[in-house]
C-alpha cells in the first residue's frame, strides 16, 4: 500500500474495501479492489447476525461452499460473475466477491416520470427470463427478484444481481442462524414463501410478475404500507387487471401478469422459456441498421439486446421425439477395446473422488470412461451400469439435478429390464430422479414418482422405516405444493405421529411437518372451500 494511505480494511488477505455503494436488508455492497488480478470488484458482505457463530457455524460453512460452488455453475451475460466466495473465520463473516457492474438500477428507472414504453417493460422481462432459464435449470432459484436486485447496464443488458448471496442464504433460516428472519422482499415475495413453505423456480416467476406489473403500471400489484396486510394481500387477495390501470397493454399480456400472479404455484407458467414465448409478439423488432455502439451513446435501453446472445436456454429435448442421425459415412476402424480391469478402476476412482466430495471431477472422469465404454460395449453390462450409478450420484451430489434426472430415469429402464435381481437399485433410482424433479420445481411429477415408489417401498418395509418416512414426508409436502391441501392432510397427520415417536418433537423433519399443517389449517380457515382432492393418479 502506498506511503500516506488512508487505512483501508482488508478482507480475506486480499480484497480491499474502497466505498460503501449501498445498504439492504441482507448486508452491504462495497467497491472493492483486487490487487491481485489488479481490478475492481463488487464485495457484498452477508449481515453478522445472519451468520452468528455457533452449533450450526460448520453446517453454515458447508452449506456456503456448496451453495456458492452451484451458482458458479451456469454462466449468462446477465449474471454478474462471481470471482470468489469467502468464509472468513477469523472475522466471523461471509462475503461475496462478484463482478463490478455499472449501470442503473431498476428501481430508479421506474422512479423517473412518466410511464415506461411497454417494449422496455417487456424487454426487461424477457431478459430476466434469459436469465431464470439458465439459473433454473442448475437448479438456483434466486428467492429476492426485486427491482433493487435488477440493474439495466449502459450498453441495454440487463444484469440480475445477487444470484448468488440469494441462493446461500435462501429462505433456510434456521439452519444458518436462530434470529429467525425470512430471506427476501415481501413486496415481490411469493405466497408459499410468505408461508415459509418450499420454494422452486415457480417462486421466482411470481416475482417476476411483481416487477412486469409495476413496469406496466407503475406500482407493484400490491402496495399496504402494514406488513401484515401486505403478506396477506400476496396470500389471497386478487391482482388488479392491468388494463383497468393502462388501457394500451394488450389483453395476452394482462392474462400473462395474472398467470405470474397465480397464488398455487402450479398455476402459474411451467417454466421462464415459457414466459419468454409469451412475451415474444411485444418485444420490438430488430433494428439491424443500429450498431452497438449507436446504443450505449444513449440512455440505458433495455430493448436492444434482448433476442442473443440472451435468448432463455433451450429446453431439454424430448427423449420420445430423438432419433440418431444415420450419417453414410465410410466404414471406420473398430474402436479399442476397453478391459474389465479399467472399468473396475474407474469406478473405484471415481467413488474416492465422490468420498472427498470432488464431484465434478468424479463425473467428468466417468464421462469420459463411460463414453469409450459405449462404443464397444452394452450400456446394460453390469460393470458399465456400475459406473452409470456412480456417475449419476456424482451429478446428484454436486447438485446437477437437470443432468442427474435423465441418468437416473435410463438407470431404471435398464435395472427393470435385468429383473427382480436389481428391483432394489432400480428403487432407488427412481427415488433419486423423484428427488431431481422435486429440485427442479416439478412438484406434479416429483409427487407421481414419490407416490409409485412408496407404493414398492411399503410392499416390504415398516410405515415408520426410515426411508419410507422420508418419502411420506415429500409426498405431504408436494401435495400441499400442487394445492392438494386435504389430501395432503391425510398423509401428514399420521405421519407426524409416526415422527414424534421415532424422532421426538425437537427434530427437523417434525418441525417441518408441524409448521406446514399449521399452515395447511391456517389457509382453510381463511378460505373454506381451498384444497382440491384429487384421487391418486389423475
Amino acid at each position: 500500500m502506498p506511503p500516506g494511505t488512508p487505512d483501508i480494511r482488508v478482507i480475506a488477505d486480499r480484497y480491499e474495501l474502497r466505498s460503501r455503494i449501498s445498504s439492504g436488508g441482507m448486508g452491504q455492497v462495497w467497491l472493492g479492489y483486487d490487487p491481485i488480478l489488479n481490478r475492481d470488484v463488487a464485495i457484498k458482505l452477508i449481515r453478522r447476525d445472519l451468520t452468528t457463530p455457533g452449533p450450526d457455524a460448520e453446517e453454515l460453512a458447508e452449506r456456503f461452499k456448496r451453495e456458492a460452488h452451484v451458482t458458479a455453475k451456469f454462466d449468462h451475460p446477465g449474471v454478474p460473475a462471481i470471482h470468489d466466495a469467502v468464509l472468513d473465520r477469523a472475522a466471523d463473516g461471509v462475503y461475496m466477491v462478484m463482478q463490478l457492474v455499472r449501470g442503473t438500477l431498476l428501481t430508479d428507472i421506474i422512479a423517473r416520470p412518466g410511464a415506461l414504453p411497454v417494449s422496455w417493460a417487456v424487454s426487461v422481462a424477457a431478459q430476466i427470463c434469459s436469465v431464470l432459464s439458465y439459473a433454473h435449470a442448475v437448479p438456483v432459484v434466486h428467492r429476492d427478484l426485486k427491482p433493487d436486485n435488477v440493474m439495466v447496464a449502459v450498453d441495454g443488458t440487463v444484469k440480475v444481481l445477487d444470484f448468488g448471496v440469494a441462493a446461500v442464504l435462501g429462505t433456510d433460516v434456521t439452519k444458518l442462524t436462530s434470529t429467525g428472519h425470512i430471506i427476501g422482499t415481501r413486496r415481490y415475495m411469493s405466497p408459499e414463501q410468505i408461508q415459509a413453505a418450499a420454494v422452486s423456480p415457480r417462486s421466482d416467476l411470481y416475482a417476476l410478475g411483481c416487477i412486469l406489473h409495476e413496469l406496466l403500471a407503475g406500482k407493484p400489484p400490491f402496495t399496504a404500507e402494514a406488513e401484515f396486510q401486505l403478506m396477506e394481500d400476496h396470500m389471497y387477495r386478487a391482482p388488479a387487471p392491468l388494463r383497468g390501470l393502462r388501457a394500451e397493454v394488450a389483453p395476452a399480456l394482462e392474462g400473462l401478469v395474472l398467470d405470474l400472479l397465480a397464488k398455487v404455484p402450479h398455476q402459474r407458467p411451467d417454466s421462464a422459456q415459457d414466459v419468454y414465448d409469451r412475451l415474444v409478439p411485444f418485444l420490438p423488432a430488430p433494428d439491424p441498421e443500429r450498431t452497438t455502439e449507436q446504443r450505449a451513446q444513449g440512455p440505458a435501453d433495455p430493448t436492444g439486446p434482448y433476442r442473443r446472445p440472451l435468448a432463455p436456454r433451450p429446453r431439454p429435448a424430448d427423449k420420445a421425439a430423438y432419433t440418431p442421425t444415420v450419417l453414410n459415412l465410410p466404414p471406420q476402424p473398430a474402436a479399442p477395446a476397453v478391459p474389465d480391469e479399467e472399468l473396475q478402476q474407474a469406478r473405484g476412482h471415481a467413488a474416492a473422488l465422490v468420498e472427498e466430495q470432488r464431484f465434478s471431477q468424479a463425473s467428468g472422469m466417468l464421462e469420459e470412461v463411460l463414453a469409450r465404454a459405449a462404443a464397444v460395449r452394452s450400456t446394460s453390462e453390469p460393470l458399465v451400469v456400475g459406473l452409470r450409478l456412480v456417475h449419476a450420484l456424482a451429478l446428484f451430489c454436486d447438485d446437477d439435478y437437470g443432468r442427474a434426472l435423465p441418468e437416473y430415469e435410463a438407470l431404471v429402464e435398464v435395472l427393470e429390464a435385468v429383473g427382480p435381481s436389481r428391483s432394489e437399485d432400480a428403487l432407488y433410482c427412481r427415488r433419486q430422479a423423484a428427488f431431481c424433479r422435486m429440485e427442479l420445481g416439478d412438484s406434479e411429477g416429483a409427487l407421481s414418482e414419490f407416490e409409485a415408489v412408496l407404493d414398492q417401498m411399503r410392499q416390504g418395509l415398516e410405515e415408520r422405516d426410515e426411508g419410507v418416512l422420508e418419502v411420506r414426508r415429500h409426498v405431504g409436502l408436494l401435495l400441499q405444493a400442487v394445492d392438494r391441501l386435504r389430501d395432503a392432510v391425510e398423509v401428514l397427520m399420521p405421519l407426524y405421529q409416526d415422527l414424534l415417536a421415532e424422532y421426538g418433537p425437537g427434530a427437523p423433519e417434525t418441525a417441518q411437518v408441524r409448521d406446514a399443517l399449521v399452515r395447511i389449517r391456517l389457509r382453510t380457515s381463511r378460505n373454506p372451500g381451498t384444497g382440491r382432492t384429487t384421487t391418486r393418479g389423475n
